[in-house]
């Protein structure tokens, strides 16, 4: 049996910010990090980023806390939280005095496919990059945020392109209408052949049959449908589970004192927009880790922060903060349109989102703004 204090159960970037956080406040405290994925901890966003322009391999890997034990290409199974046990797959067992589950989330995918890659990890990365070289036909699933930065990164490298998606445009379900045209007509005119409104009938690894009967031939074919949280271990121990694993400003699961959840598994408090959220991107996912892995080892200090995301298509460029839902009311601030500018996202006359559309160095106005609840971001 392996015998802890802090069982980290998760090795991506929520699980190492924790170690780093548990470490600034217990330097001494035994931690053991268990993870299905077989790599140590890494960048994820440098996969569908930075890795497709030019940065070599050796960046994605993070620079790990002092006197972890990590475990990696292992799964926990099962959890005893009475006993403060947990198995993995190959039935090892792990005594903890406190657990944190940061087991992520996991890709959706189609029933049926083989084949396809389902982006999330680096060794899909790797098995991409080995197959999109120069001329190469990549089939793309998805219009949404890892769809459209994988086709951007597959045209830089010469790769021809085909996206298909329900949707009527890119970025359907964030941006407003008239961004979302934009954007799918600035794509086309990049090069990629986009389908629009298109679902998949089938698909395997060289092959999409559409709804309409379409059939497209490709060298890859990889998907970018979004993900679920890994919420499986969770609901088997019991816990809350409401689309994520539900957690106090502490990242502590209610009614478990030594039992957390951070990152993009957990349902947490927004104070400043008044609700609860499960956001999935790299922010969060290590300031929430940090924060959380330090209120294990003691420092009782509330989550308040609000993180933001972003993303690189060709030549634009965004972050964003906040609830970013095209299905909210818009007002959008052009300097020119559709190529600079400020979207502020309002809910019952307040404002929920901003999205910096090619507009830097104003996300702490952005988050003064959603913490007011009044008013639009200019550019």
């Amino acid at each position: 049996m392996n015998t802890t204090k802090y069982l980290i159960v998760g090795a991506g970037m929520t699980g190492d910010m924790a170690a780093k956080g548990i470490r600034e406040n217990d330097t001494g405290g035994p931690i053991t990090m268990v993870g299905a994925d077989p790599n140590p901890p890494y960048k994820r966003p440098l996969l569908t980023k930075g890795l497709w322009q030019g940065a070599p391999e050796e960046k994605v890997w993070r620079e790990p806390a002092e006197s972890v034990e990590l475990v990696t290409g292992r799964r926990i199974v099962s959890l005893d939280l009475g006993a403060g046990t947990a198995t993995d797959d190959t039935g090892e067992e792990y005594a903890w005095e406190k657990l944190l589950l940061a087991t992520g989330a996991k890709p959706r995918q189609i029933p049926g496919a083989e084949g396809v890659i389902w982006f999330r990890t680096l060794d899909d990365y790797r098995r991409l990059r080995s197959i999109a070289g120069d001329g190469a036909h990549v089939a793309v699933i998805g219009g949404g945020f890892i769809g459209s930065e994988l086709a951007a990164g597959l045209i830089g490298n010469g790769c021809r392109v085909t996206m298909l998606f329900p949707e009527p445009g890119i970025g359907h379900r964030l941006f407003p209408t008239g961004l979302s045209a934009s954007v799918t007509d600035y794509y086309r005119e990049k090069g990629v052949e986009i389908l629009a409104g298109e679902t998949v009938d089938a698909a395997s690894g060289d092959r999409v049959t559409t709804g309409s009967g379409r059939t497209i031939e490709a060298d890859a074919v990889v998907a970018g449908l979004g993900v679920i949280p890994d919420t499986e271990l969770a609901e088997a121990a019991g816990l809350q589970v409401e689309d994520g694993i539900v957690v106090d400003e502490y990242g502590r699961v209610p009614g478990h004192e030594n039992v957390f959840a951070a990152g993009d598994v957990a349902r947490f408090p927004v104070r400043a927009l008044g609700t609860s959220l499960r956001i999935e991107h790299e922010d969060h996912a290590n300031s929430h880790g940090k924060s959380v892995g330090a209120n294990m080892a003691g420092a009782d200090t509330p989550y308040d922060h609000l993180p933001f995301f972003y993303s690189d298509l060709f030549d634009l460029g965004y972050e964003a903060v906040g609830i970013v839902d095209s299905r909210l009311e818009a007002v959008e601030d052009w300097q020119e349109p559709y190529r600079k500018g400020i979207v502020t996202y309002v809910e019952d006359g307040r404002p929920r989102g901003v999205l910096l559309w090619n507009v830097w160095d104003k996300l702490d106005a952005a988050r003064d703004l959603l913490r007011a609840g009044e008013g639009a971001l200019a550019v």
